[in-house]
């Protein structure tokens, strides 16, 4: 089981990159708050790693900060949560403010998570409220900081489609809400940024 990787960062995009270790490359999904600290391409990154393994397939799903992965490791105990919806959730809000709605269960900010219905949401919120009361207590605030910045010459609805394909949406769906987040969004919106105002669009 792998829980820890050090290597040269080779490749990045919103929810997926690929470490170079040893001259082995590892393929991880990621969520939004860890792909906006990561450095540049090249640079060596360490990221927390929880290795799900199903009868067809292994993943690695990497995190910048502790607390990422315990609300990871947290949303897993969900009835009907698996590692693709997690990091989804994870995509779709600020990491300290997904722990404070948890902790107050708080039905109505979990429904606004991508993938997650109201039935879902109240679910989450009767079986992780102690959990997450506990979690406040031990985990702390080492949350990564910054925003992704738009790829280099490569359109930001362009930039966004993709992101919003890795995350699990069918390519259809996700191009319908493009030009809306688009136009919704700040100029100048961070990558990030965009990525929410799409998520809310594509919520249940």
């Amino acid at each position: 089981m792998i829980a820890w990787l050090e290597g040269n960062l080779r490749e990045k995009a919103p929810t997926r990159i690929v470490l170079d270790v040893r001259g082995v490359g590892y393929e991880l999904l990621v969520p939004l708050s860890t792909f906006e600290a990561l450095p540049d391409l090249g640079k060596t990154v360490s990221l927390r790693v929880h290795t799900a393994v199903r009868e067809d397939a292994i993943q690695l799903f990497g995190f910048a900060t502790s607390l990422e992965k315990e609300l990871f490791h947290l949303l897993l105990k969900a009835n009907r949560v698996g590692p693709k919806l997690a990091q989804s959730i994870l995509s779709g809000m600020e990491p300290h403010r997904l722990l404070q709605l948890l902790r107050d269960a708080d039905v109505k900010g979990l429904r606004k998570a991508p993938g997650v219905g109201p039935k879902m949401a109240e679910r989450i919120a009767v079986e992780l409220r102690d959990d997450a009361e506990k979690l406040a207590g031990r985990v702390g605030a080492d949350g990564a900081t910054g925003s992704p910045t738009l790829g280099a010459g490569v359109p930001p609805d362009e930039e966004l489609l993709s992101a919003l394909v890795n995350l699990g949406y069918p390519h259809n769906q996700a191009e319908r809400v493009v030009e809306s987040s688009l136009a919704e969004a700040d100029p100048g919106a961070s990558l990030e940024e965009l990525i929410r105002v799409a998520l809310r669009h594509l919520a249940p």
